[in-house]
């Protein structure tokens, strides 16, 4: 099973993934990290197909593909 992961401390929410991800899956959370920023998260990881688009748009390297 194909995932994505988003470390929540580098993600500064800007939002690029979440226009990248061609499912719609990713969202910017209510809640903010150690930084101050609102991260985004996935909404249903069972939705995801680990196409790779958020991982190649984020410029904090905040988002892994494990396969």
């Amino acid at each position: 099973m194909s995932k994505i992961i988003i470390a929540q401390n580098k993600c500064k929410g800007c939002e690029l993934c979440i226009l990248a991800c061609p499912k719609k899956n990713i969202r910017l959370s209510q809640k903010m990290n150690k930084k101050g920023f609102h991260y985004v998260e996935i909404i249903d990881p069972d939705k995801c197909n680990a196409c790779g688009l958020c991982f190649q748009v984020c410029p904090d390297v905040a988002i892994e593909i494990w396969k």
